[in-house]
């Protein structure tokens, strides 16, 4: 008998998982539904849709990657930061380091712009070497 639990993953369970974490961590950093749906690449329809009955409602690859940098942006800023205070401020905070320019990560991924949430999540995950100079400068 095996002590590993066989366990099937579909897609379609992963990327409810993943939607439903996305958005959790889209909540806690402030954002609107609206805001939301935007990063996420879904319409209003849909995102009310997909948090209603999840199992009905398919994503599209884009989709699934911006799910995907919003969960490695989070988790980056989980091994940053020691305070859960400071991990969900952080995104709404202005930030004078590039590509920020005085803008808040948030404000730049509420773009819709795919391109924006990547930039945001390579800048982000340079900060998992905790090297100097790299590190987030924050203005309230």
């Amino acid at each position: 008998m095996s002590m590993v639990q066989d366990t099937a993953y579909t897609s379609e369970a992963l990327a409810l998982t993943g939607f439903k974490a996305a958005d959790k961590i889209l909540l806690s950093w402030g954002c609107t539904a609206q805001q939301c749906q935007t990063i996420l690449g879904i319409s209003e329809l849909s995102y009310h849709k997909f948090k209603s009955a999840p199992d009905t409602t398919q994503l599209n690859p884009e989709q699934l990657e911006r799910i995907s940098h919003l969960l490695n942006i989070h988790q980056t800023l989980r091994t940053t930061f020691n305070t859960p205070s400071n991990l969900s401020r952080f995104m709404g905070m202005k930030n004078d380091n590039v590509p920020f320019a005085g803008r808040t990560p948030l404000t730049m991924i509420a773009s819709g712009n795919i391109d924006d949430l990547r930039e945001v999540a390579q800048h982000i995950d340079t900060f998992r070497g905790g090297l100097p100079g790299l590190m987030p400068v924050c203005k309230s």
